[in-house]
């Protein structure tokens, strides 16, 4: 069974991408923080993470970074999902090595659902 890091400080919709991808066979690993997404990181290997950029302590773009950094985690796919929709973000979230970029305002679960199937086959 695949593992998917959820990465989103609005437990709202952690909840709903968590019971779709649930649904689909994923095995659900949830933080609501960049200091909980590390924790999880420490312990277990996640085949892809989904992140959101504005989180509370260490945002997603250094989120980001740090994971890039450390040999284990640099290779895991990642797929942003954001409210952040200026080309700037888009672009300094694609220079840090991300599969994918989605705005929250204009996806659904099954168009998420569909882009994680694409990268985990």
């Amino acid at each position: 069974m695949k593992k998917i890091l959820i990465v989103e400080d609005d437990s709202f919709l952690q909840g709903l991408a968590s019971r779709k991808l649930s649904t689909q066979g994923y095995e659900i690993l949830i933080a609501s923080n960049s200091s909980e997404g590390f924790k999880v990181l420490e312990d277990q290997k996640p085949d892809l993470i989904l992140l959101d950029l504005l989180l509370p302590e260490v945002d997603g773009f250094e989120f980001l970074e740090k994971i890039r950094a450390n040999e284990a985690q640099k290779d895991i796919p990642v797929i942003v999902f954001s409210n952040l929709s200026e080309e700037k973000d888009i672009e300094r979230a694609q220079g840090l090595g991300i599969v994918d970029y989605m705005v929250k305002a204009s996806f659904t679960l099954d168009e998420l659902s569909d882009k994680i199937k694409k990268y985990l086959g």
